[in-house]
């Protein structure tokens, strides 16, 4: 049996972080991130259905998708990235659950996909449990800003996701990735054990 688990949480709150360490204890990790570049590959779908909507303005000179510009054109009007996100996101998440298929070898396993927009999208409904790795908001702001992004660009995407509390809501379990990385590690392994344990209740007969 697969327990499918959906990860997510704000910009800047440690996903990507808490996503390495739930591979490290052996779940199957998908990467929403990965799956867009994928999709933005040219003949993929995404691709066509970009190029489709904005034009050949947003490719480079080689074909590929020009992903700062791109954004740059979504994030400069008022409904942009909604657009975006309704053209890209059906996409993203019919591949997402074809590779989950795919992850299912007869075992029982847990899948993690990884996904900033998750719950934004309608993920509590195709996932049997929600992670979210949270973080207090000036502290993604910090953390952002070291990875070299600028304050406003931080807070305007923060502003165009879900507020942290109700995000936190929806969740079945909560990472804190305040403090040190091992601080995370031990609060993620414990995570991971109620996650077996909800897998070995679900596929107990």
């Amino acid at each position: 049996m697969i327990l499918r688990v959906g990860l997510t949480g704000g910009i800047a709150s440690g996903k990507s972080t808490v996503a390495r360490m739930f591979g490290e204890l052996g779940c199957v990790v998908i990467d929403a991130d990965d799956v867009v570049r994928d999709l933005y590959r040219p003949g993929a779908s995404g691709h066509r259905a970009l190029v489709g909507r904005y034009g050949a303005r947003i490719l480079r000179g080689d074909g590929e998708i020009d992903r700062p510009k791109l954004s740059a054109l979504a994030l400069g009007t008022p409904n942009g990235a909604q657009e975006l996100n309704a053209l890209i996101h059906p996409l993203v998440i019919d591949e997402e659950m074809r590779r989950i298929a795919a992850a299912d070898d007869g075992s029982d396993r847990i899948v993690i996909v990884e996904a900033t927009l998750l719950l934004e999208s309608g993920g509590r409904q195709r996932f049997d449990r929600i992670v979210v790795v949270d973080l207090e908001s000036e502290e993604q702001v910090r953390r952002g800003t070291a990875r070299g992004m600028n304050e406003a660009e931080v807070r305007l995407r923060m502003s165009r996701q879900m507020p942290r509390g109700e995000r936190a809501a929806y969740a079945d379990y909560v990472i804190s990735s305040e403090g040190t990385l091992d601080n995370t590690r031990a609060r993620t392994e414990r995570v991971h054990q109620a996650l077996l344990d909800d897998l070995a209740r679900l596929s107990s007969p």
